[in-house]
């Protein structure tokens, strides 16, 4: 434990030194977004930048302190917002019912692809210029090309998800090129194939299935964990079939030889103290005072909030309040949880006020809150730094057992060792038992989000099952068209050759 503190520590400072080297990059790309919108323009040049290892190393982590920007909030947003399971919280919503409400529009479409394309124009940069330079070994130079295609192949893949066909850019912006600064939207299959290509020269580029370089970096096992997930969506949503949901299957078992493990705790996992723990495969870093908070300081409640007549039982989960309660866990998806399940108080808190006409019980609905993400208390105030989950073993045993189950195979044993571990000495009588492919489906879709709540996760699993306009109440006699974003009106106006998603 001491020494994964002590590396991210060095790994923090590193962070530090490059966000004031990439400073005046940053401020020249905001000025840029004028003419571009899609990558910004370097000012880091081949000629004063690119000249040895640590130049490229630094732009890597770099790369992943630009990236951390849309973790905060965006990656929830697109991944979690507008599926059933959030509703109105205690505060002003600031326009978040837009998402779970799904009235989303070209004027209000949630926030836009520019921080990906600028964390893809990071990646683009690295596998034009490292290739060139010598480093003190061909693993390390390897490595970090490995980082820029997962990457690249990573937020190409969040595109192809939330807004479907998409400009193409694998060349950086280094000076104003109207060809590549103003392109047109690709067709969505033109964007996974490229998806693909990535996923294929990253896991060509790592050396062995090991977590070398940490968990909050792109590694083989990472990247196998993205190459199921990207298969199983292809094979289900883009006519992939069985070919496809194959390959997801064979990725997804080659994680499991990787150094991973259900912890005994579910709550363990989350933990602020207890990062790169053995369930974690791929996340966000996020330290103390060198990094903001992140999406769940707006769905906790705030102290001054927090009823004195509460359920002590609720206010004990909660503990000090913080943020704000903007969105909350909506009564749908709290109504779908049992007592015995452990992670339920592991995931949100159900606040409750005492009876006025029976003391001492706790009926009358007052709010609810996210605690799966809920950080630390320093001196009084709660900072929301937990990492930031993209993938863990947990997640990757249900999509085993999706897959299995799309290939009509028994996915018993998966499901058994997410249950056994969610109800502990309550599981008899929560064992799995294999049934219809359909029957089977729902069950795996029905545990993904007792599982993976919270995590930017629903919105996409209900797509790929098929089950968003039957299970979102907001969605149900839309359009099908819904399933998309709109594109913005400030992405629209920026570049004339985007077209909107048809039906916004």
């Amino acid at each position: 434990m001491e020494n994964s503190k002590n590396k991210n520590i060095n790994i923090m400072k590193t962070y530090r030194i490059i966000a004031m080297l990439v400073l005046p990059f940053i401020l020249v790309a905001t000025s840029c977004e004028k003419d571009l919108n899609l990558t910004p323009e370097s000012v880091i040049g081949a000629n004063s930048y690119w000249k040895n290892q640590g130049d490229v190393e630094s732009y890597v982590n770099g790369m992943y302190v630009r990236f951390r920007s849309d973790a905060n909030d965006n990656l929830f947003s697109w991944g979690e917002a507008r599926s059933e399971v959030l509703s109105y919280g205690l505060q002003a919503s600031e326009g978040r019912e837009r998402y779970f409400e799904n009235t989303l529009d070209q004027d209000a479409a949630g926030p836009d692809w520019k921080n990906l394309y600028t964390v893809i124009h990071d990646a683009n940069l690295i596998l034009k210029y490292a290739p060139a330079i010598d480093f003190d070994s061909e693993t390390k130079k390897n490595i970090a090309l490995a980082q820029a295609h997962a990457m690249r192949a990573y937020c190409y893949f969040i595109i192809a998800k939330v807004w479907g066909d998409a400009p193409v850019n694998t060349e950086p912006t280094e000076g104003f090129d109207p060809v590549n600064s103003f392109k047109a939207r690709n067709n969505v299959t033109e964007v996974i194939s490229l998806v693909k290509s990535d996923i294929e020269a990253a896991l060509g580029l790592f050396s062995n299935n090991t977590f070398s370089n940490g968990r909050s970096q792109w590694s083989k096992p990472a990247v196998n964990a993205l190459k199921g997930d990207v298969y199983l969506w292809t094979g289900k949503l883009m006519g992939g079939g069985t070919s496809d949901i194959t390959t997801a299957l064979t990725s997804l078992e080659s994680v499991r030889t990787a150094d991973v493990d259900l912890l005994a705790n579910y709550d363990d996992i989350f933990r602020y103290n207890n990062k790169e723990n053995k369930e974690i495969i791929m996340a966000i870093h996020y330290e103390d005072l060198e990094s903001g908070n992140n999406f769940n300081d707006g769905i906790y409640i705030r102290g001054d909030q927090i009823p004195s007549n509460g359920d002590p039982a609720a206010k004990a989960l909660l503990g000090e309040g913080g943020g704000l309660n903007r969105w909350a866990p909506s009564e749908v998806f709290r109504n779908q949880w049992t007592d015995d399940d452990t992670r339920k108080n592991a995931t949100y808190v159900l606040m409750n006020t005492e009876n006025p006409n029976s003391p001492g019980v706790y009926d009358q609905f007052y709010a609810s809150a996210v605690i799966k993400y809920r950080g630390f208390v320093d001196a009084g105030t709660r900072k929301y730094m937990d990492d930031i989950v993209l993938y863990r073993y947990a997640d990757v045993l249900l999509m085993i057992a999706e897959a299995k189950n799309a290939l009509s195979q028994d996915p018993t044993a998966e499901m058994t060792l997410i249950r056994q571990r969610a109800y502990g000495a309550n599981y008899p009588g929560h064992e799995f038992v294999s049934g219809t492919p359909e029957a089977n489906d729902a069950a795996i879709l029905q545990e993904r989000l007792f599982e993976l709540s919270f995590e930017g996760k629903r919105w996409y699993d209900l797509l790929r099952f098929g089950k968003a306009f039957e299970l979102v109440p907001t969605l149900v006699g839309e359009p099908e068209h819904k399933k998309l974003f709109p594109i913005s009106q400030e992405t629209i106006s920026l570049n004339g050759l985007i077209e909107q998603n048809p039906g916004y």
